[in-house]
C-alpha cells in the first residue's frame, strides 16, 4: 500500500516549461453583464416602438371617432327621411280627403248639418286636426299669392289694396306646408279713387278756409 506523507497537499502536475501561473484555475466570465452600448440600443429600440405604437393607437382613434361621426349622421339623415317620408303619406291623405271636408263646409253653411251626418262630420274633422290639417282663409284679408289662388276679380271703392272679398273654397296646410291654397275672389282699389281721395283730402282744408273767412258781424 501507498502511504502519504502527512502535511503536504497533492498538487496538480505542471507540464513542464509551464508557469505556475498556468496551474492555477481561471475564473470564469461573469454571467449577464452588456455593455453599456448595447443597453443605449435596446432603450432606443423599445422607445421607437412605443412611439409606432402611440402613432397605431392615435390613428385608430381617429377612425373611431370618424366612424362615430358618420354614424350619427346616417342617423339623423335616417330620421329626417323618416319624417319627410310620414309627413308626405299623411299630406297625401289628408289631400284625398279635401272634397270631403268642402262638402261638410257646403252642408254646414246651408243648415244641413244634423243628426248623426253631423256627428261624422265632426269626427272626421278632428281626426284631420289631430293629423295636423289647418284650414286658412278669411274674408278681409289682403291677397297673398303664395297663399291664396284669385278666380274672381273685381274693383272695389273701399279697399286700399288688394283684397279677398269672398272664400270660395278655404285652404289647407300641415305645418309650414301648404297643401291647397285657399280660392278666393279678390277685389281691387277702384281705378282712380286714390287720385280722388288725394284730391278730395286737399280740397278739405280750403272748404274750411272760406268758412273761416265769412263775412265778421258789425
Amino acid at each position: 500500500m501507498t502511504e502519504e506523507t502527512p502535511g503536504f497537499e497533492e498538487k496538480p502536475d505542471v507540464p513542464s516549461g509551464a508557469t505556475p501561473d498556468d496551474a492555477a484555475p481561471k475564473a470564469a466570465p461573469a454571467q449577464g453583464a452588456a455593455p453599456a452600448g448595447d443597453s443605449s440600443a435596446q432603450l432606443a429600440g423599445l422607445t421607437a416602438q412605443l412611439d409606432q405604437v402611440r402613432t397605431a393607437l392615435g390613428e385608430r382613434t381617429a377612425d373611431l371617432q370618424r366612424l362615430q361621426a358618420e354614424y350619427q349622421n346616417y342617423r339623423r339623415r335616417v330620421e329626417r327621411d323618416r319624417i319627410t317620408v310620414r309627413e308626405i303619406a299623411i299630406a297625401n291623405l289628408l289631400t284625398e280627403l279635401l272634397p270631403v271636408l268642402d262638402d261638410i263646409g257646403r252642408a254646414r253653411e246651408h243648415g244641413e248639418l244634423v243628426g248623426g251626418f253631423k256627428s261624422v262630420a265632426e269626427s272626421l274633422e278632428t281626426v284631420a286636426a289631430k293629423m295636423g290639417l289647418q284650414q286658412f282663409g278669411k274674408e278681409g284679408e289682403p291677397f297673398d299669392p303664395t297663399i291664396h289662388e284669385a278666380l274672381m276679380h273685381s274693383y272695389a271703392p273701399d279697399v286700399t289694396e288688394t283684397t279677398c272679398v269672398a272664400i270660395l273654397q278655404p285652404g289647407y296646410r300641415i305645418g309650414e306646408r301648404t297643401i291647397r291654397p285657399a280660392r278666393v275672389a279678390v277685389a281691387e282699389p277702384q281705378p282712380g279713387a286714390t287720385a280722388v281721395k288725394a284730391e278730395g283730402a286737399d280740397e278739405a282744408p280750403a272748404a274750411g278756409d272760406e268758412k273761416d273767412n265769412g263775412p265778421e258781424e258789425g
